[in-house]
């Protein structure tokens, strides 16, 4: 049994299947919350998304659990709990997030609401527990990740992973790119790296997805989870194919939401072997997310990165032309990615931290 501080309730969430269902009214409200606690922590309204455009991304799949809780103070919803259990593989792994408000922060909440993460795991057979968090800069102590690349100050955060056993592993650098400046630059970046990137061809794409396309994206999405920098951490190995492109793309395409996908393809063996996706939500006057990039190992040196991220930069002006910028995650020790990025004319804003706890088995 987990018990709450005085007055304050730790509510379950019923992810509703519409926003016609009366459940709608309770998970708009953990959307509402959500946005308000990533605005208090950055300053920023770049992470503000509306609930119907996030619900797709909460409905029940065959790949991991979800389990939610909503934080309430005097009837108002000040927080939320999440809790993620992946089910690829022999996976020991599962991820959370605990966001309050700042006005409760210090009452003791973050660390009852703890209790349900740790709950979770036993009873999932889980060892390993991740999470990210955002760390914006403050003068003062800082932190470094075993990679040795990146800090993060000793703040709020921070000291609560510390306090419950976590240790930093790895950092991001979150990074933004002025849309109105940059077009110049990308367009002789995209010069280069078409000139250096012979026996490759650009090909683009909107979700869905076509037939054509679908298993050589299926093959890089599976890539991300092992060739992408993790540093310490842990993420399962995952399965795609054609079937889970085609949920994926429905998240998307449910939710207004428009994801532009630019890859590169191997002339000779038709492969798809770099990619690089642009997002941007309902409001096409918006901020665009640069998410998922990766170059294949085994294509790496033919300037394919800074092939696919120019060239869908340069589809971006007509596709999203009122966007006033991009912003997107790196690790700190892939420098070739990031040095991609700063070719562009990516800057840094701030940096998150990835950190690790192991249980008693």
């Amino acid at each position: 049994m987990i018990t709450a501080p005085t007055g304050i309730a730790f509510q379950p969430l019923v992810i509703p299947t519409s926003m016609d269902a009366p459940e709608a009214t309770a998970f708009a409200e953990m959307v509402r919350v959500r946005n308000i606690v990533y605005r208090q922590i950055s300053g920023r309204s770049d992470n503000d998304i509306t609930a119907d455009e996030l619900l797709p991304f909460y409905q029940p799949d065959e790949y991991e659990l979800r389990f939610l809780w909503t934080v309430v103070k005097d009837d108002a919803v000040v927080g939320r709990i999440g809790v993620d259990v992946p089910l690829e593989g022999d996976s020991k792994a599962l991820y959370w997030l605990i966001e309050l408000q700042r006005e409760v922060w210090g009452q003791g909440i973050g660390s009852a609401a703890y209790e349900f993460v740790e709950q979770v795991a036993r009873e999932h057979g889980r060892t390993v527990l991740e999470s990210w968090a955002k760390h914006p800069e403050a003068p003062g102590p800082r932190l470094d990740p075993p990679t040795g690349f990146g800090s993060v100050p000793l703040d709020h955060a921070a000291r609560f992973y510390r306090a419950h056993g976590y240790s930093l592993e790895q950092v991001e650098r979150f990074s933004e790119l002025d849309l109105s400046t940059s077009a110049d630059t990308v367009d002789r970046l995209l010069s280069e790296a078409t000139e250096a990137a012979h026996g490759y061809r650009v090909v683009d794409w909107f979700a869905p997805t076509p037939p054509e396309w679908a298993d050589g994206y299926a093959q890089m999405k599976a890539r991300m989870s092992t060739d992408a920098p993790l540093a310490g951490l842990e993420m399962p190995e995952e399965t795609w194919d054609a079937a889970r492109i085609a949920k994926h793309d429905e998240q998307y395409t449910s939710s207004q939401r428009l994801i532009h996908v630019t890859a590169a393809q191997h002339i000779e063996t038709g492969q798809l072997c770099a990619f690089n996706e642009l997002v941007i939500g309902k409001d096409r006057t918006g901020v665009t997310h640069q998410e998922d990039t990766l170059v294949l190992k085994e294509h790496r040196g033919y300037r394919l990165g800074l092939l696919v991220k120019c060239a869908g930069l340069v589809a971006w002006r007509d596709i999203a032309p009122d966007s006033p910028r991009v912003i997107t995650y790196n690790a700190e020790e892939n420098r070739p990615m990031l040095s991609i990025n700063e070719a562009i004319g990516f800057v840094p804003v701030s940096y998150e931290g990835g950190w690790k706890k192991v249980l008693d088995d």
